[in-house]
């Protein structure tokens, strides 16, 4: 993650200094990620936060952005300072710098308001995915906070400081060949003119202004809106459809560079026939085993195995249930999916077991959000355990061919050997028992009971007593155990209770006061949710008599209300985000102008999501969440110098204004939306690095919905302003600046 992080920092230093080609500027506007990053680990030291993956990973995500606000302040500045040096009587540089800041600060604030405010839904997570993604949450709004307060503080004061009119004039054309001024639009609405500062701009940036002209006055045309429109109405249905095939998963696969190999033998197998089968299954492992001599690129480097766990655990197992942690050989050059593969093929080789391949993180996951450990749980409910068990080996025999899941596995519940002893209470009533002293009297006899210490040197031992183990197992001895009556005398067991052997169940599982069986699965090499749809088909086809029925349990249910979750709150965090647009552009018109961008940028994430075979995750979503606010703070830049415009300098709402403000904006937004999405590169090339598995998704999103909302920026909202705006925008340009800045 800190390779992340430095990655991300050098390729936003490119991008910067390509537009800017001025080193002061450039370093100007760098100050913000250090001073960001001091400012958030200052609070996360005074409130107690650990820097962990995930607020790293907030900090990665949020690398690009850093200098979001900077760029626009300073970029802003460096054009005002140019511009002001050019005018036969300049103003002083500290007024010019005031007021270019004073100019870009309403949109710097409200659009870092929109992105704080669309990660709301992000904390009503609850569960695992909440314990994983509020931290980076947190650490994202905290260090976006501290980039707004070093660009409303420390970007000003430095551009005053070394953003002196000879400093940034270093190639100033004479006055002959560069005019001060802006050329004046022309009469004939259809083909404005381009303003010429070529003096002003970077070489980079005059080539993309002489391709950016054209596709403006494309959109502002009638013909280029009704193409584009179609083109935006289509692309969001096809991204609904697309995002409906991708699949969904609950988290993406963790690289852990182990694997668990969890395998049952029958209930009431004895520690001796658990060590046989696990000698099998050492010997399948050992034919992988690493080593230097003979096999270099082995799949296992090492394992270990445990057979039961202890009475007191709190997953407690009897010893026919083992578990193998595998460490895995990174050299072997087999993928993740392929290892587990090839150890699941071994396994199959090994008879009489029952066995689940799965990654020790993922199966803790499962088992934490389930009960089970596996991927999937098929909860069947019912009263008689015979019923269960019968449907159970149904509903199993019904998914064996179902593409993409593992064998499936019943829950272990057999009938075994039990001593069973019923008390008679009226027998009990007429030797003048109770239940309860009877049954303590029958523990202690079975079970045991600490009646005292030994100490022997300097170690202490518990005295038990209890019968010995043969009078245990006997029915004749328990019959003959002798019980001391209230009023003196002894009476055997059998006078007050019926002692017998039967057969019994190993286990009884209860939910919700209900018994149940449960039949466990994972997916591999498909998506959890297609089949998980192919499982709820299957199961359908069994007849369940009344008063059974299913349930589905597992990572899909969490991902299932994850996502609903996070669906009602973005319902919410819209309202909100319309809401603030509104206050700073009170028209509804153009608020929706500025929020089509959001249909636009989720088109651009789906995509990339396809493209690079993902499926729909919890960690996709946050994505989708984050790119909701960045996606919105370029068209309140573009609409904001619109009307500064016209406000300040006196244009007239045409065309020539539109295509002005568009190009003089054309800076601010590729750099703010370029650094955004550069900074994430390293995280989308490197996302299947272990560590990086859980923020590739959320980079991806992001920055394909950066790259389709930058293009809307430039190829829509020109013509939506131009063509639905008209009295709205020269209403809102009368509007005082202390308005703008409520």
């Amino acid at each position: 993650m800190i390779e992340a992080l430095r990655d991300g920092a050098i390729l936003v230093l490119i991008v910067l200094f390509l537009f800017l080609m001025n080193v002061r500027t450039t370093l100007i506007t760098l100050t913000a990620i250090p001073l960001s990053i001091v400012i958030t680990g200052l609070v996360f030291y005074l409130c107690g936060v650990s820097i962990n993956v995930m607020t790293l990973g907030g900090l990665a995500v949020a690398m690009g952005e850093l200098v979001d606000d900077a760029i626009v302040d300073i970029e802003n500045v460096f054009r005002r300072l140019n511009e002001n040096a050019r005018l036969p009587h300049p103003k002083p540089a500290l007024d010019v710098v005031y007021h270019a800041s004073l100019e870009i600060r309403s949109s710097i604030v409200f659009g870092t308001m929109l992105v704080i405010l669309v990660f709301v839904p992000l904390f009503a997570l609850s569960g695992i995915e909440g314990r994983l993604f509020t931290p980076l949450g947190v650490a994202y709004i905290v260090s976006i906070l501290a980039s707004l307060l070093v660009s409303l503080t420390v970007t000003p004061v430095l551009g005053s400081l070394l953003l002196s009119p000879k400093r940034v004039l270093p190639q100033l054309a004479s006055p002959q060949t560069a005019s001060p001024q802006l050329a004046s639009p022309q009469t004939d609405n259809s083909h404005p003119q381009q303003p010429d500062h070529p003096h002003l701009d970077s070489p980079l940036l005059r080539l993309l202004k002489t391709w950016v002209t054209p596709v403006i006055r494309t959109s502002l045309s009638r013909t280029g809106l009704a193409v584009i429109l179609s083109v935006v109405v289509m692309g969001v249905i096809a991204s609904g459809v697309l995002v409906m095939r991708l699949g969904s998963d609950f988290l993406p696969a963790f690289d852990e560079g182990a694997a668990q190999i969890n395998f049952a033998l029958p209930p009431g197998s004895s520690l001796e026939a658990s060590n046989r089968a696990s000698a099998m299954v050492d010997a399948a492992l050992a034919t992988h085993l690493r080593s230097h001599d003979k096999n270099p690129h082995g799949l296992v480097t090492a394992f270990v195995r445990r057979s039961g766990r202890a009475e007191m655990d709190e997953h407690a197992e009897g010893v026919n249930v083992t578990e193998y942690i595998v460490t895995l050989n990174p050299q072997s050059g087999l993928t993740r999916a392929k290892g587990l593969e090839t150890l699941r093929k071994e396994l199959d080789e090994v008879p009489g077991i029952e066995y689940e391949v799965e990654q020790p993180l993922a199966h803790m996951i499962s088992h934490m959000l389930s009960g089970v450990t596996a991927q999937i749980a098929i909860k069947v409910f019912g009263d008689d355990l015979d019923v269960l068990r019968q449907k159970a080996e149904q509903i199993k025999a019904a998914l064996i061919d179902i593409p993409g899941l593992l064998p499936p596995v019943v829950e272990s519940q057999q009938l075994i050997p039990q001593l069973r002893i019923e008390l008679n209470r009226e027998q009990l009533a007429l030797y003048g028992l109770t239940a309860g002293h009877v049954n303590t009297f029958i523990e202690t006899a079975m079970n045991g009971r600490v009646v005292s210490t030994i100490l022997d040197g300097q170690r202490t031992f518990d005295l038990v007593v209890r019968l010995d183990e043969a009078a245990r197992i006997d029915l004749e001895s328990v019959n003959r155990l002798s019980l001391t009556l209230p009023a003196g005398g002894h009476i055997p067991l059998s006078a007050v209770a019926r002692v017998y052997e039967a057969g019994g169940p190993n286990t009884i599982n209860h939910e919700r006061t209900r018994r149940r069986i449960a039949i466990r699965g994972n997916a591999a090499g498909r998506d959890l949710g297609g089949v998980v749809a192919d499982i709820r088909r299957a199961v359908q086809t069994i007849d369940m008599p009344e008063g059974y029925f299913v349930e589905y349990g597992g990572q899909f249910e969490a991902q299932q209300e994850a996502t609903r979750q996070i669906a009602i709150m973005s319902l919410v965090s819209l309202v909100g985000v319309f809401l603030v647009l509104y206050t700073l552009f009170p028209s509804t018109r153009i608020v929706l102008q500025i929020m089509s961008a959001l249909p636009i940028a989720f088109v651009g994430g789906a995509c990339a999501l396809w493209l690079t075979g993902q499926s729909l995750t919890v960690a996709s979503l946050v994505g989708f969440i984050s790119l909701g606010g960045i996606a919105a703070r370029n068209g309140i830049l573009l609409v904001s110098h619109y009307l500064h415009l016209m406000r300040e300098e006196g244009e007239e709402f045409t065309e020539a204004m539109i295509l002005r403000g568009s190009l003089e904006r054309l800076a601010p937004v590729l750099m703010t939306a370029l650094t955004a999405g550069i900074g994430l590169v390293p995280l989308v090339l490197g996302g299947q690095q272990p560590g990086k598995e859980i923020l590739y998704p959320v980079a991806t999103v992001i920055l394909g919905g950066l790259i389709t909302s930058t293009i809307c920026e430039y190829v829509v909202h020109p013509g939506l302003f131009w063509r639905l705006s008209g009295s709205a925008a020269e209403r809102l340009a009368v509007r005082s600046e202390t308005e703008s800045l409520v």
